[in-house]
């Protein structure tokens, strides 16, 4: 009789690549703004503190769709949570290409964060259905993985066809239409069972015996995705100031650099140990600060971009590690809810600290507001590592 186990593996591998699909389709949207910023800030007038409290509003849909996508996602089943968000985000496509107004992109961007809240949480857990118990860690993989190289796919198209092609600020979202709407079909294959109870809403959590394991993995992902927002929110500013360019496709290359760090960091360790990628991760977020006061220093746009790429590489990390916990030590009818719960610790400060650093440059410069951005967050990756040492 042959054996069919190698062949087996293979189709449910594939299965979970496929799985990420609308994962990485949401996530093209979610960056695909920041190279744009410049012109509609030069459009419409508005100040950098107005351009991360725009970029904020993102994180507040974010996690007001966490609050309850992970929760209802366990109760109700992957497919009904998911395709409300490919919804929204279609209509936020529809915002940004037609912008005219501070409102709308603040709209715009809300709407982006609630359909990324609801397909962080319900999207990488339908990933880890498909897996089965057998394949969890490639499932974390591939939903980290997807997620990842979708935040920075989508600023570098945007960048390019903002300056290559007529609308520079229609275009991407018209591409990205498209993308959303291939999804689709994906979303509708996935199964449809739900099985968690409870009330709706409520704050997110994870039982008792993986708390520990929640925090650890907070402790390091929170600093490394607030590390990658800056670079989303700022990181434009500071080309301009560093090359005296507004060059679209810079911006965009640069974001793409940092995320594609951030995916090719999680494949080249994701043997180690989940200790390991954590550890790693906070040493990378670490050093990342000390880059990017470098960077704003001595004018230095190598080191702007090595904080660029270790900041990728510490969200990563963080990121893997976090959810090869999660998938590993929280039962699958929860595993939403406990997606929600990371998201929900990581994107608090990377809401919060870019947004205090863009106003606070407003009223003392963009160099030492983002040295005191850069000293606060490498505290708080170095004490992520120790709580993960120590534990």
């Amino acid at each position: 009789m042959l054996d069919t186990a190698p062949r087996t593996a293979t189709r449910t591998s594939s299965k979970i690549w496929l799985a990420a699909w609308p994962v990485m389709a949401v996530f093209v949207l979610s960056n695909a703004a920041t190279p744009l910023y410049p012109v509609w800030r030069q459009r419409l007038g508005f100040s950098a503190g107005t351009m991360t409290a725009i970029f904020a509003c993102y994180i507040v849909g974010l996690i007001a769709a966490l609050l309850v996508a992970g929760v209802l996602s366990d109760r109700i089943g992957r497919p009904p949570v998911l395709l409300p968000a490919l919804g929204l985000a279609l209509v936020a496509c529809v915002l940004f290409g037609t912008a005219d107004s501070v409102a709308v992109l603040a709209l715009a961007r809300l709407l982006t964060g609630i359909a990324v809240g609801a397909t962080v949480s319900a999207g990488m857990a339908a990933v880890a259905d498909v897996a089965g118990e057998g394949q969890r860690r490639l499932a974390a993989l591939a939903a980290s993985a997807a997620m990842v190289l979708g935040a920075g796919s989508g600023p570098l198209l945007a960048g390019l066809t903002s300056q290559h092609l007529p609308g520079p600020t229609v275009t991407v979202f018209g591409i990205e239409a498209v993308l959303l709407l291939t999804a689709l079909p994906v979303v509708l294959g996935l199964p449809a069972r739900g099985s968690g109870t409870g009330g709706l809403v409520r704050v997110p959590s994870v039982p008792r015996a993986a708390r520990f394991r929640l925090v650890c993995g907070i402790a390091v992902f929170a600093p490394g995705i607030t590390a990658t927002s800056f670079v989303l929110s700022l990181g434009p500013s500071l080309l301009t100031q560093l090359l005296g360019t507004t060059d679209r496709v810079v911006a965009g290359a640069m974001a793409f650099v940092m995320f594609a760090a951030a995916t090719g960091i999680q494949f080249a360790l994701q043997r180690r140990t989940v200790r390991g990628l954590l550890l790693t991760g906070a040493a990378a977020t670490t050093a990342s600060m000390a880059a990017l006061v470098l960077a704003v220093h001595l004018s230095l746009v190598v080191a702007l971009v090595a904080a660029a790429v270790l900041a990728g590489a510490g969200q990563g990390l963080g990121q893997l590690g976090g959810l090869s916990l999660l998938n590993t030590h929280v039962p699958q009818e929860r595993r939403a809810e406990a997606n929600a719960a990371l998201n929900i610790g990581g994107y608090v400060p990377a809401g919060v600290l870019p947004v205090a650093a863009g106003y606070l440059s407003d009223a003392i410069g963009l160099p030492t507001a983002a040295t005191i951005f850069a000293v606060t967050l490498a505290l708080l990756a170095v004490a992520g590592g120790m709580i993960v040492s120590r534990g």
